[in-house]
């Protein structure tokens, strides 16, 4: 669950609460830097643990330039001991197959580690979850890269939902995320169907034929539905349901 901008933590909690009354696992994001004090974290992981129950979170930096509270980035979260008191045992981190707009693939690659080493410390699982990537060959060399490096933690990687060609292309360009031209040749469609829409077939498919456990270690999809949560959920089934090949 987002932790969005400008959304009051009752929101929040309703939304965990949602996810785990219809049978999921809920995952409540924790953006460090839009925190705004150690009370206000406290609060919202007290409340989540009383009136919710997780065991999982996922701790990212957020987008706000500067933070607008103590915590710098995830790894100042992880670090706090915030986490003790709410009874997660297994965090999220992220990761940038197709690298990041502003920061550099050294110190992405360096915030990784010190990350998993702190969740090691603590007892705590860890998984990594990645931004969506578009390019199945700069997902499996980066996969290789981080497993050369001793990563061993399993990786969530992040495929874009059914959504038009437009809304893609947005969201790539707000993420440092490929080219336009590149999202338009991944997905098989041209600057004449703009208006279209288009799924993550092509991408699965390719990644699916190609990666090998041995090399690319423990590997799941994450979907980012881009506000089309039923569209996604629809695609998801009809492609890969139970049932399906």
């Amino acid at each position: 669950m987002t932790y969005l901008p400008g959304e009051e933590m009752p929101a929040r909690v309703a939304a965990a609460q949602a996810v785990k009354a219809l049978g999921f696992v809920p995952v409540p994001h924790i953006s460090a830097r839009r925190i705004l004090s150690q009370a206000d974290l406290a609060q919202f992981l007290s409340v989540l643990d009383e009136q919710v129950g997780i065991e999982r979170a996922f701790v990212i930096a957020g987008d706000p330039s500067a933070p607008m509270g103590p915590y710098e980035d995830a790894l100042a979260v992880i670090r706090s001991g915030m986490l003790d008191n709410a009874g997660i045992r297994m965090v999220g981190i992220s990761g940038y197959p197709e690298g990041h707009p502003d920061i550099s693939k050294a110190k992405l690659a360096q915030a990784m580690k010190d990350k998993l080493a702190a969740l090691a410390d603590q007892g705590r699982g860890a998984e990594i979850m990645t931004q969506f990537a578009f390019d199945a060959e700069a997902i499996l060399s980066w996969l290789e890269q981080i497993r050369d490096e001793g990563v061993t933690a399993p990786v969530r990687v992040g495929v874009p939902g059914p959504a038009s060609v437009k809304k893609l292309i947005r969201f790539a360009a707000r993420c440092g995320v490929g080219a336009s031209t590149k999202v338009m040749l991944k997905y098989g469609t041209s600057i004449t169907r703009l208006l279209g829409t288009a799924g993550p077939e092509r991408l699965i498919e390719d990644l699916a034929d190609r990666i090998d456990p041995s090399r690319h270690g423990e590997v799941m999809l994450h979907f980012y539905p881009f506000g089309g949560f039923v569209d996604t959920a629809r695609f998801i089934n009809n492609h890969y349901g139970i049932g399906k090949a």
